[in-house]
Formats: C-alpha cells, structure tokens, sequence
C-alpha cells in the first residue's frame, strides 16, 4: 500500500530521494578520511651532489620502558635517503654514510647494500659512521645528459630499523650524512623540514680543476673507476653473455707483501635471484637445487633439470679444488686453479699468487637481457688455518674491461664483457690473538743462548702451580734448541748450575710455538759478518712452500750478499728486510718425529748461512752491540715473538782484556830478558 501511495505522488518520491541523499552525505561523513599525503620537503639549492635523510615514521615497541628512562625506548622507524645527482660530472658508485647516534640497529635495505658487507641486522654502533654503497644502481647520470630523468639522476636508499630515543615531538635524526667519494666535500646537514636532513656536496677545488676527477663524459650510460689497490684484489669478469645465463669468471689475486692465503674459501650474496649451473677450477662447499626448486627459479624455469644445477644458495661457499683435479676436463682445466686454496705473495712466487675459476650463472626477471649483467655483492674471503690473516673486503666496483689472452692461443687478446673489482684488506690481527712463532738469539762470543719468550705464543690453559707465566725464560746451551720444551727445561737447570744462575721457583712456562726461529751471528771480521738462520717445525704436519722475512738494521741490511742453502733477496720497496725461502726440493719444512737414537721427539729443521759485508756500510755497523740481529721476523706473513734482550758481549770483552793483559805481561817479560 505504501509503495503504491509513493509511486503515485510526486511530492512523495521527492520526499524519498532527499531523505537517501542526506543519508549517503551523513555516511561519507562517518567514515575516517584518508589525510592527505605530507607535502614533499623542501630542497635545498644544490648544483652539485643533493643528500637527503627523512624520517617516514617511527612507533613504539615493546619492550616498554619507564619515564626515567625514556630516552631507552625502542621504537620501528622507517626512513629514507636519496643522492641526487645536480652537477655536471656523473657519479660512480657512490657511497653514502650516514653518522647515526639512536643505537639504530639496521634490519632491512632497499636500493643499496652495507659497504663493509656485514649481515642484516647489522648494529650501527660498530662504526663512528655507516657506509651504504648503490646496488643495483651504482651510477648517477647527470641532469644535463638525461633531460632531468630521476631515474636515472637519483637513487633512493628505503631504511627499516630499530632506534631508541626519546618520545615525541623529539625527531631522533643522523648527526652527519657525506659522501665518501673524496672528491666532494659535504658542509654539515641542516635541517630543511622537521624531519628531513640535507646537505649539498660540491666537487673539491683540486677535483674541479682536475679533468680527470669524475666523468666529463656524463652521457654515457657505463663508466669506469680507476681500478684500487689493496692486499687481496677480486676480479669478477663475465666472459660470454647470453638471455638467461652468462658466463663469468672470478679471480683472486695476492698483492700483500708477506702475507699468505691457505685453503681460501670464498663467498658472496646473489641479490637478483641468481644461481649457479656449473663451475671449473672450484667447487661449492654445498652442492644442491633445494632452494631453486621451492623458489622463484623453479616457478620460471619449469623446463630446466635442476638435478644438473651446481648450487642455489643465496650465499655460496666456493673452495679451490686439489692439485689431483687441475686437469679434469668436467671441472678442472683452468689456468691458475687446482693448489687446494694455497696462495703465496708475489714477492716470494709469482706464479702461485693467483688463483681463478669459471662458473656459468642463471639469471631471473627482470634481467632477461644480455646487456643486463650485475656482480654479486658482499664479499667475503678467509683461510682454512687459523694462522691466515682476517680480510675486509669492499663492495664490487666497475672497471675497465679485462684484457685476456686470446683462447686461440693467437698474439691477441680480448676484451671481457664487464668487469668488477673487489678490494680486500687485512685487518689488524686483535690484541688477544698470540704469535705462532717465536725466535732465539745465539752468537759465537756467548756459550748461551737467548731462548723464546715465556708464553711467547700463548700460556697454558691451565698452569696451576706447574710453571709460572710471569717469569723470565732460562738460557740454554745451544744443543737444548734441538729438544722439544719438557726436556728443554732440565738442561736449563743444569745449564744455570754449570753457569752460576739462578733457576727460579716455579719454573718459568713454556712458549707454546709450533715453529722457532734461531738467529745464529757466527762471525765477525774486518771485511764483514755472517750469521746462521735455523728453523725448527715443532708441529705434527709439515710446512709446505714456507718463507721466512728478517727485518734488519740499515747497515746490517745494504751490506747482505747472499745466503748459502736458501734463496734469499733483499726485498727492497722501502723495506730493510731479507726474504727467504726453501730452494728446489727443500720447500717442505718437516713436521716433527722420532728418530733413533734419542728418547724425545725431534723438530723438522732447515738452516741455511747469510754472508754480510762491511763494505756498504760506511764502517758504521756494530755487529757484537746488536747490529747483527733482527728486529723482526715474519714466518709465512705472521709476526713472530721477539726476545726481549740480546746475546751479551761481555764474556767476550774479558777474554779479551785477558789476552791483552797477557800479552802485556809477556812483552814486558821479553823487553826485561831482552836488557839482560
């Protein structure tokens, strides 16, 4: 009835539709708006690299804390950085640091990767300032060469953490951000918006007026940086290119000046899905597809026999295959493969300094390209001993293409599609971490000999009331070097009753060393000097291709000649030191053994003579007050413990005034018989 009345009135259906409009407008008015987004801060007037920090948001997490302590609470915050590239100049893989100071812990990146290539997270308060190198998009283009493209002008770096700071309306920024190219510097960031940093960093007036600082040439789509330096240095070069895979070959190469490499394991992180088909020279630490078939690669390639597939890791492990496989024609065969991971400085052996593999890549969308070609990133190098060095290892860098003689064998080379380079260094060795190897001193003028240190290369774990670790090591008789320390330490005692010496109580401990190094001063004469080196093995497994570094007084040093059983060179390169090594047949230092005729086990050693002339030194060396003694001593690129005196002069020095005394005394016998 009532549909029928307000179909048949107009006044009726009017009354209805105004009714549903007030309806609709009082429901839209209800429901929350969306606020509309903030506008955009404002930027600074930069003509040359623009800086930005923002911070999107941040919001509190448990766990909660007090009002004393405020300042302690967590908070998630997203921000965002972007390098905007305003000048003339292209910028190549930049590197933006950010100096946090809220203990801002890092737990995802977009748009760059840690610099150092620590894990996520990663702990801001490690370093005084945060390094973020651009991946994948390491080059920023200029204005100028692009129309203003921002895509190819600027990059932006998306952050996701934790910080602690206090609440609102307090804004918890960076204290600093810079670029680490020296060739800009950076004023300090000021504030443009509540929460926004930005600073704008202009070209150096040494790189401005420098042509070759930066690239003139903006316009090209690809560059390259000068190629660095370092103790270890990666190449990464891709060979062939196709649609879905490449193929690319890594090497390594040893540029330290002492410093060794065994059985190195190498690792880096596939960023774009990448995974690895096949390998030459090398080999995964795991091999499987596991990752790949449940993944992302499995879902594209669905034709592909991920059985064949070497290894799907995010983070392979690569490792050197043995010498028995360098020439396997499935996985071997490739120059400078196949030493089980041992590389030597170039200073010792050029030729075993190197090592390399090949490996063919699968690649994923939206790489499907043959000119779309990325290095992996975060680098990582390390020794199977644990006598081998720690390496920091940087992010990848583009360089020239890498020549390469041509596989032909022909007079020509050719030219790799791409090439990056990794530049690793050692770090300093931490103080806790003892010597491996310690030396004695010994001279032709003193019966004793000056032993190692005691704990030279670390203390017992447990010494009790045995030894003790704070006294003085006892001097020797110069056959004791050749017993291992428990008999070693009874001939000290006789040794200190024969001499006169105190014998302390506990006995001092031992040096704990697997190899000892006797320096030997065996003459001294008008024209010049030798000296003895003898190294002693008290390991359980030998030494393979062992070099050994003194480092000398000048004088002593200028006037070195040659050695007599090793091969020995003075190395030159703004050093006094004098390198040697094992010659043909003699490079392996044995382990220790048993031998007959001795109730003790007895060191593997190796000695060999150095001959000195006075000639070169300017008649300035005093080789009895010390001259003739090394001030330091590296066994295989470690350090070795010093002692802390040298043989003393003094016995010498009575026999000397004995024999003149006598001599006197005879002249003035002979003179009184001759008057007779």
């Amino acid at each position: 009835m009532a549909v029928f009345i307000i179909a048949n009135n107009p006044l009726a259906r009017y009354a209805v539709l105004f009714a549903a409009a007030v309806f609709l407008v009082a429901a839209a008015q209800a429901q929350p708006t969306t606020p509309p987004p903030p506008p955009p801060p404002p930027e600074m007037d930069c003509n040359g690299i623009l800086l930005t920090y923002n911070l999107d948001r941040r919001d509190k997490i448990r766990p909660f804390v007090a009002a004393p302590d405020a300042d302690a609470q967590p908070y998630s915050f997203r921000a965002t950085a972007t390098v905007l590239n305003s000048g003339t100049r292209a910028l190549r893989s930049w590197t933006l640091r950010l100096t946090f100071h809220h203990r801002e812990i890092l737990v995802q990146l977009d748009g760059a990767v840690l610099t150092s290539g620590a894990d996520l997270p990663y702990n801001t308060t490690a370093d005084n300032a945060t390094s973020f190198s651009g991946y994948p998009q390491t080059d920023l283009l200029t204005p100028i060469a692009t129309a203003g493209d921002l895509t190819k002008i600027q990059a932006t770096l998306n952050l996701v953490g934790t910080l602690f700071a206090g609440p609102p309306p307090y804004v918890p920024l960076p204290s600093a951000l810079s670029l680490a190219d020296p060739s800009y510097t950076c004023p300090p960031a000021i504030n443009v918006s509540t929460s926004t940093l930005s600073t704008c960093c202009v070209l150096t007036p040494e790189a401005a007026a420098n042509a070759s600082a930066g690239d003139l040439d903006a316009g090209r789509a690809t560059s390259y940086l000068p190629r660095g330096a370092g103790d270890l240095v990666i190449t990464y070069d891709v060979l062939q290119a196709h649609e879905t895979t490449y193929l690319a070959q890594v090497t390594l190469e040893n540029d330290a000046l002492l410093g060794r490499l065994d059985g190195w394991e190498l690792s880096w992180e596939w960023l774009r899905g990448e995974f690895i088909s096949s390998m030459r020279g090398a080999y995964p630490r795991q091999v499987g597809a596991t990752d790949c078939v449940y993944g992302a690669q499995g879902a594209f390639y669905k034709g592909l026999d991920f059985s064949k597939v070497l290894n799907c890791d995010r983070k392979p492990a690569v490792l050197d295959l043995p010498p028995s496989r360098r020439g396997d024609e499935d996985i071997g065969g490739i120059d400078h493969c196949c030493r089980n991971g041992t590389m030597l400085p170039k200073s010792v052996d050029a030729a075993q300094s190197k090592s390399a593999f090949q490996m063919e890549v699968y690649k994923m969308p939206p790489d499907l390209n043959r000119t779309k070609l990325y290095a992996p990133a975060n680098f990582r190098v390390s020794g199977a001993s644990p006598l081998n060095p720690e390496y920091a290892c940087g992010q990848p860098v583009r360089v020239t293409p890498t020549e390469l003689p041509d596989p032909s064998g022909l007079a020509s080379t050719t030219l790799a599609l791409a090439t990056w380079q990794v530049v690793c260094n050692m770090t300093a060795a931490p103080p806790s971490k003892p010597p491996s190897c310690c030396v004695t001193f010994s001279a032709f003028y003193n019966e004793s000999v000056i032993p190692c240190r005691t704990c030279a290369c670390g203390c017992p774990a447990s010494p009790a009331a045995a030894c003790s670790t704070t006294a003085p090591s006892m001097l020797l008789p110069p056959y004791a070097l050749l017993m291992p320390f428990e008999r070693r330490g009874r001939e000290a005692v006789w040794w200190a009753g024969e001499k006169r010496l105190g014998v302390p109580r506990p006995m001092p401990c031992g040096d704990s060393c697997g190899v000892s190094i006797n320096w030997h001063v065996a003459t001294d004469y008008a024209g010049g000097w030798s000296a003895r080196a003898t190294l002693f093995n008290w390991e359980g497994a030998d030494v393979a291709e062992w070099f050994l570094a003194v480092a000398m007084e000048k004088q002593a040093y200028d006037g070195f000649e040659q050695a007599f059983t090793f091969n020995a060179t003075a190395m030159g390169n703004g050093t006094t030191m004098i390198l040697m090594k094992g010659r043909e047949g003699f490079q392996y230092l044995k382990r220790e053994s048993n031998i007959s005729g001795v109730d003790y086990p007895v060191a593997g050693k190796q000695q060999s003579v150095l001959l000195f002339t006075k000639k070169r030194s300017g008649g300035g060396i005093d080789v009895v007050g010390g001259d003739g003694f090394p001030t330091r001593v590296l066994f295989n690129g470690h350090e070795c413990a010093m002692p802390q005196r040298i043989p003393s002069s003094a016995h010498r020095r009575r026999l000397v005034l004995l024999w003149t005394t006598l001599l006197v005394f005879m002249s003035s016998i002979l003179l009184v018989l001759s008057l007779l």
